[in-house]
């Protein structure tokens, strides 16, 4: 019980501070927090659709926001592939790069990590 109110929130340990049972604690902060993974779930599917090489000023700002994206996807059970990631990321090369999207396909890059 020490440690689940040690990792409270300072509002929610006020208000959780009567209760002795951890069971009821959990029960408690699981009817207030389940519905957070679908919240989460939308929102990275929303972002995963409009992310776009082209929005970032640099590969590293692009790579952070696609690994933040495909970690919250994980963790909510989405199954997310090196294949998918690096075929959202060809998809989304600027017209002006199609040549250069067609030369990266070509040398047929297996791992996201390998094509960054």
């Amino acid at each position: 019980m020490i440690f689940l109110c040690h990792h409270l929130d300072e509002g929610l340990k006020t208000e959780y501070l009567v209760i002795k049972d951890p069971t009821t604690l959990w029960k408690n902060l699981k009817e207030i927090y389940d519905h957070q993974e679908t919240i989460i779930l939308l929102k990275a599917r929303y972002d995963w659709l409009h992310l776009h090489l082209q929005d970032f000023k640099s590969v590293s700002e692009y790579n952070s926001a696609m690994f933040k994206i495909t970690s919250q996807l994980k963790l909510c059970g989405e199954n997310i592939t090196d294949k998918n990631v690096l075929e959202k990321t060809y998809f989304t090369f600027h017209a002006n790069n199609k040549l250069r999207q067609q030369q990266y396909r070509e040398r047929g890059f297996q791992k996201y990590t390998e094509l960054i």
